[in-house]
């Protein structure tokens, strides 16, 4: 499988990881603005659902149900690590839609 990054919806240009990715760590102005054409972007809502199942429902499920170990640290520290992968692909799988 190969992971490719979204395109800008008016010129087609790849955005960049990092500018996504800060989008949903919330160090944002509300849209992604295109480097090229300028034109505004913002998360859909099914980029934001396929977020939360990429990062925050495989740590709960880990954590409380599949978590092999009797320790709550280690648990929680693995469950951190799940949801930071997680978090890391999200900027492979997201779609824009135009900002109006």
């Amino acid at each position: 499988m190969i992971f490719v990054l979204r395109k800008c919806v008016n010129c087609n240009k790849q955005s960049s990881w990092y500018k996504i990715y800060k989008y949903f760590l919330w160090l944002h102005n509300k849209s992604i603005e295109c480097d090229n054409c300028g034109a505004e972007h913002k998360i859909s809502i099914p980029g934001r659902f396929a977020f939360v199942s990429l990062t925050v429902i495989p740590a709960i499920i880990f954590m409380n149900y599949l978590s092999p170990f009797g320790n709550f640290f280690v648990t929680l520290g693995i469950g951190i690590v799940i949801l930071t992968v997680g978090s890391l692909l999200t900027p492979y799988f997201v779609e824009f839609k135009e900002a109006v």
